[in-house]
């Protein structure tokens, strides 16, 4: 009988399928195709206590690698946030039923970067908004794009700044990306934190997440960090 293939399934299959056309592939996927920055939030600036932004867009292994890479960023841990089930394991958030996404928790200094500026870098490299329910090779709930904000004032800019990309017409398609208050979020197993670092030649990294990092460094070299916040670390 046919069994519909879980995300763990798919991401085997994506490796294995990938590592024979590394050769030809490397470096480059269309899902990651690189797109023009996003722009500038209008009027989001100022100092502040450090924050947190909870962000999900996909596959938490390249969102994580994204902001580990930008200055004023003082942590980047994937987890799973939206959901209904306590304490959820990879597993159980794999099998779509559990409500969660795939997040990652970004703790930053806003006198170094602003939460306009993170969500800039959100839109135009870490994730593509257009996406529904699913992210380049990854389908389903879990893969949804949401942004969880902590206070009203994050709400505000969150909002604010997805009409003023879709008046831009940044994108062909229409933004998809919910806004959602933050209940909880769960850190998600060791071996995920720092996956794109600990694997770079993996080749699913390879392929859907290593050009997010680049596109950083090339689009914004502003915030760009060479030596990455590491989990591990902490």
């Amino acid at each position: 009988m046919f069994r519909k293939a879980t995300s763990i399934d798919r991401r085997s299959l994506l490796t294995a399928a990938a590592a024979i056309a590394l050769p030809i592939a490397a470096g480059c996927s269309p899902a990651n195709a690189r797109r023009l920055p996003a722009p500038s939030p209008a009027g989001f600036t100022g100092p502040g206590a450090p924050q947190v932004a909870v962000l999900a867009g996909g596959c938490f292994w390249g969102v994580q690698g994204v902001f580990a890479h930008v200055k004023g960023v003082t942590k980047s841990m994937s987890g799973y946030a939206g959901g209904r089930v306590a304490n959820p394991s990879y597993e159980q958030v794999s099998t779509g039923t559990t409500g969660h996404a795939e997040s990652v928790q970004i703790t930053f200094d806003p006198n170094q970067i602003t939460y306009g500026q993170i969500l800039q870098i959100f839109f135009s490299v870490a994730t593509d908004p257009t996406e529904l329910n699913r992210q380049g090779p990854d389908v389903g709930t879990q893969y949804r794009n949401e942004i969880f904000y902590t206070t009203p004032e994050q709400k505000r800019i969150a909002e604010a700044y997805i009409a003023q990309l879709g008046q831009a017409k940044l994108f062909s398609r229409p933004i998809v990306t919910k806004v959602s208050p933050l209940v909880v979020f769960y850190p998600a197993e060791g071996y995920h934190q720092d996956y794109l670092f600990l694997n770079p030649g993996q080749p699913y990294i390879v392929i859907n997440d290593l050009p997010k990092v680049e596109d950083l460094k090339l689009s914004y070299p502003n915030v760009w960090r060479d030596q990455p916040i590491r989990w591990a670390s902490r």
